[in-house]
């Protein structure tokens, strides 16, 4: 039997962390950016998944369709009373 991923408690800023090895991430589906809830039960600290990862920016980026959204995403000419 293989023995289970184990990681160590580490201090970040005021609170503490744990890092979350890829296979139990993998197998929890728990991906960066993903929002959990910990509870603490009788047998230990649980984390549960929690809604869906937050989108980065650079994702919203990378999925805005130009042809669909008809051109830039910030059009540079005024069109009201902006001032640019």
């Amino acid at each position: 039997m293989a023995k289970p991923p184990e990681s160590t408690v580490q201090l970040w800023g005021n609170s503490l962390a744990v890092r979350i090895p890829a296979s139990i991430a993998r197998s929890a589906r728990i991906r960066a950016g993903q929002p959990v809830e910990l509870t603490v039960g009788d047998d230990g600290i649980h984390v549960r998944p929690k809604g869906a990862p937050q989108t980065t920016l650079a994702q919203k980026l990378a999925a805005f369709d130009v042809e669909l959204r008809g051109g830039e995403a910030m059009p540079t000419i005024p069109i009201g009373r902006e001032i640019l």
